[in-house]
């Protein structure tokens, strides 16, 4: 029993990993909690989608062709689960009572007969998925690294659940869509309109392909995808989510211009060594105003600060470019193209979403499922609302201890 206990409990070397709450070991719980409170039934009746009834249209095979995926304790994984019906899940998950369950597409037919199929057992259906995970941020926010997660960072997964919210139901028209906290450091989203569900991979890799403005790091700056001239309207509307909040949450929360690496960082973005030098001088310049500053004046947040002068600096620049081409001499849009994208190249690159895009191209990939409990931080999987993002709280979301405690004082 102490192996166990020391498998499921956090390794609390890991910095910034949350652990869960003293004395309770996350797997000796589960038992009670798929026995109380995990809703089998609910799950089963999303995923049948209407097939579980005795409508004429419904498909009576329909739920019993959704692969499942248990992981056991020990890291274990017992794929190609599939069930008759919700009572059958429920009875598989309350006898194996596994650390993690993973939802997988709707076969063309039952998972565990994929044998006698060979090239026919194909995947038929399933939700069109994204995950956003704040590892892949690790390299712009600076609270912490890893599983780390905390409300300074938070404002990031907020406003990827903006973008991507607001991109599939204006741009492809989706509505049924679920987004869920990952129990951990990050969030899934489940698109769940028949038309999404019935999307081939490479019609989903062409949707996951159109938000993937973020193409990863070069020379230590992240590359985005802007052409020269104007925004795509869809990048334009991420743009202005992500103006509004880069100034009143991410700047303040993650003092990205606070210290000197950070703002070296930043400043690589910039097109011309002079209006590097010219922001340098003006922070320096802000500096010292600020130390001869009245000790009863309330102090102003020293990157929303940098960051406004940086702006200011760069419109400067761009106007006095503008101004030499008006006196008769056709604008040189290789110096005014880069100055003019520099400020949104450098909001998109710290803060657009960075999706892990082998998760939503393929139909036949695993996701977590929804309710689960997160091995080792105990906290379950909770739904976020898309519009109250903002104060979702991934300090506060339940755990399976606080729930079990509940339901003890509750009788």
């Amino acid at each position: 029993m102490a192996d166990a206990n020391k498998r499921q409990r956090v390794d609390q070397d890991e910095p910034g990993e949350a652990a869960p709450e003293p004395n309770i070991n996350v797997q000796e719980a589960m038992p009670t909690y798929y026995a109380k409170l995990f809703p089998h039934q609910h799950m089963a009746r999303w995923l049948a989608y209407g097939n579980d009834s005795k409508h004429a249209q419904a498909d009576a095979h329909f739920f019993s062709r959704r692969e499942f995926c248990f992981t056991l304790d020990g890291d274990i994984f017992v794929r190609y689960q599939s069930f008759k019906d919700g009572a059958a899940l429920q009875e598989a998950i309350q006898r194996r009572c596994p650390a993690k369950i993973d939802i997988g597409p709707v076969y063309s037919a039952n998972p565990q007969d994929r044998h006698k199929f060979g090239a026919a057992f194909q995947p038929l259906e399933r939700e069109l998925v994204f995950d956003i995970d704040l590892t892949d941020y690790d390299d712009v926010r600076t609270c912490g690294r890893g599983g780390h997660i905390c409300g300074r960072c938070w404002p990031l997964m907020a406003v990827a659940v903006k973008i991507i919210d607001a991109g599939l139901r204006e741009e492809f028209g989706f509505r049924h869509i679920l987004w869920v906290y990952s129990g951990r450091r990050g969030v899934h989203c489940w698109v769940c309109d028949p038309s999404a569900r019935q999307l081939s991979d490479e019609q989903r890799s062409a949707i996951a392909s159109w938000f993937a403005v973020y193409r990863g790091q070069e020379e230590g700056r992240a590359r985005v995808g802007i052409l020269s001239g104007n925004l795509h309207p869809a990048v334009e509307r991420a743009a202005g989510i992500l103006r509004e909040a880069w100034v009143q949450t991410l700047l303040p929360s993650q003092r990205l211009l606070e210290d000197g690496p950070t703002c070296e960082a930043l400043l690589r973005y910039l097109p011309e060594e002079g209006l590097v030098e010219a922001v340098r001088k003006r922070w320096a310049a802000a500096a010292r105003s600020a130390s001869r500053q009245h000790p009863h004046q309330a102090p102003q947040d020293v990157s929303v600060v940098r960051w406004g002068l940086l702006e200011e600096e760069v419109r400067n620049r761009i106007a006095e470019e503008r101004s030499r081409s008006g006196r008769g001499t056709a604008p040189n849009y290789k110096v005014l193209g880069p100055l003019e994208r520099c400020l949104d190249e450098i909001v998109l690159a710290h803060a657009y979403p960075r999706l892990d895009m082998e998760v939503s191209r393929k139909r036949n990939h695993l996701l977590k499922a929804p309710f689960c409990v997160h091995p080792k931080t105990g906290k379950v999987c909770v739904p976020i609302d898309p519009a109250e993002v903002d104060s979702f709280d991934p300090d506060g979301v339940p755990s399976v201890a606080s729930l079990l405690r509940e339901l003890g004082e509750a009788g």
